[in-house]
């Protein structure tokens, strides 16, 4: 048996009706869409990072209180103590002379004269002793060069070199005299240091041989003037 159709219940009549009804729900939604994505905030595309500036702190000023000066020292008040003491005050006596106390000439006393030293050695001595043949020369350092050459001439002219090879020595020795020239311009004080007593013997009497000399000068006045001179010879082999 075919079943029989409603007439009302035909739906192609209303599909108009669904249609419209559709769009109008499709427009409605799009519209919130639309009103909804214009309303979101943007983000802002050109942001960057940025340093501000330092700040500068500033130092705050301290302002030293002023100090109020102590106040002035309260005068000081000086007792004066009176002398009770009945006795009489020592005179001061004067120290101004009187005529009759004055100083005779012959009273006073002359200053002690500086005195000359014992001796004098030969490089400070004023005028220093000349050797025979040294007389012509005028100036002290001439004097001086003039007295040391004649002296090593006269040693070496009377010195006795053979003893080295009979006492055994070898190489060159060293014999060291001093002396002194005295106020007769005579050599006397002689002092001798050598590697054996035999040729500290001999060089003694070589400087016991030098010629009477005329005496240093010191001020005027004659000084004995201390004089040293080495002896070098070599014993050959």
């Amino acid at each position: 048996m075919k079943p029989k159709k409603n007439p009302k219940a035909d739906l192609n009549r209303k599909w108009v009706l669904f249609i419209q009804i559709g769009l109008i729900i499709v427009l409605f939604l799009t519209l919130q869409a639309i009103q909804w994505e214009s309303n979101r905030p943007k983000k802002d595309e050109t942001s960057f990072v940025s340093f501000d500036d330092p700040i500068e702190e500033s130092i705050p000023v301290t302002v030293k209180p002023e100090v109020p000066p102590p106040p002035p020292p309260a005068p000081q008040v000086i007792d004066v103590i009176e002398n009770d003491d009945p006795e009489p005050e020592d005179d001061i006596a004067s120290t101004e002379l009187k005529p009759e106390e004055t100083f005779e000439p012959e009273d006073i006393i002359d200053a002690p004269v500086e005195e000359t030293p014992e001796k004098l050695p030969f490089e400070v001595v004023e005028h220093v002793p000349v050797f025979p043949g040294c007389e012509g020369l005028k100036e002290n350092d001439e004097r001086k060069a003039c007295m040391s050459s004649e002296i090593s001439k006269f040693v070496n002219k009377k010195f006795n070199t053979r003893l080295g090879s009979e006492l055994g020595l070898t190489g060159t020795n060293l014999v060291i005299v001093m002396f002194v020239v005295n106020r007769e311009g005579r050599v006397e004080q002689i002092q001798t240091r050598a590697p054996h007593p035999v040729l500290a013997k001999e060089a003694e009497r070589v400087i016991n041989e030098l010629p009477v000399m005329k005496p240093g000068l010191q001020r005027g006045k004659p000084v004995p003037v201390s004089y040293s001179i080495p002896i070098r010879f070599k014993v050959q082999d």
